[in-house]
């Protein structure tokens, strides 16, 4: 079954698609503003997301897009509006699905299921990966596993790409031009998203901005990522052993 995040100010409706969902065996959170679905993504890990274009705080739309900046969680619209050239529109801005209400929960659960086995094609067991080994640092790209001495890192999505790419390039500076283009596949963006990014991995990683130990900022030039002082870089391990208990 799936963690799902419904985005819906409609209290009956949501109520109606909460109660559904759960009877379905999904783990259901719910909100009803687009700011509340923004901190939602950024702590907890969904399945797919739910999200009605008609918030009151911010049109559904423009959060798709905010969405999109810190997450790659399918995203299935839930809306009244019909019109063809909008939905388009959304589809080539990021939305997974789109669901024109009324609808029947058979037809959303339906649509979560076929969303959620394309999410998932290509994610099953592969051959053992090498790891990449940065001081204290220990990333499994395959497995999207991430140890730092020995302890887990609960890191989302795009918390472990940033992570992972700066982690396979040790001691070089990275422009965040070409952080936009390979983490969030965007030719261009706001350097906000890439600040709060590494805010939330930070701190993740027990260091600040002030007091960095790994994660560097060169002001107007990138961000690098190396080892802290008197640990040594060490070299790719064999396969992933998993967070030791």
């Amino acid at each position: 079954m799936a963690s799902v995040l419904v985005v819906e100010d409609d209290q009956f409706v949501r109520s109606a698609l909460i109660r559904h969902l759960t009877d379905a065996s999904h783990t259901v959170r719910s909100v009803g503003t687009a700011l509340e679905a923004l901190r939602e993504v950024a702590h907890f890990r969904f399945d797919v997301v739910v999200l009605d274009l008609g918030l009151p705080d911010l049109d559904g739309a423009e959060a798709l897009k905010m969405l999109r900046g810190i997450t790659d969680v399918p995203v299935i619209i839930a809306t009244a509006r019909d019109d063809e050239a909008e939905i388009v529109r959304l589809l080539n801005d990021g939305a997974d699905d789109y669901l024109t209400k009324p609808f029947s929960v058979e037809h959303l659960s339906a649509r979560m299921a076929a969303v959620l086995r394309r999410a998932r094609a290509g994610s099953g067991e592969g051959p053992p990966s090498r790891l990449i080994r940065v001081g204290g640092l220990a990333i499994d790209p395959l497995r999207r596993q991430a140890e730092l001495d020995g302890a887990a890192l609960d890191l989302t999505r795009r918390e472990f790409d940033l992570l992972a790419f700066l982690a396979g390039r040790p001691g070089v500076v990275v422009p965040r031009k070409e952080l936009l283009a390979e983490v969030w596949q965007q030719s261009y963006g706001d350097d906000q998203t890439i600040d709060v990014h590494l805010s939330w991995l930070r701190r993740k990683l027990g260091e600040t901005a002030a007091r960095p130990r790994y994660l560097h900022t060169l002001r107007g030039v990138g961000v690098k990522l190396e080892p802290p002082h008197g640990i040594p870089e060490q070299p790719p391990g064999p396969a992933w052993e998993g967070p030791r208990a």
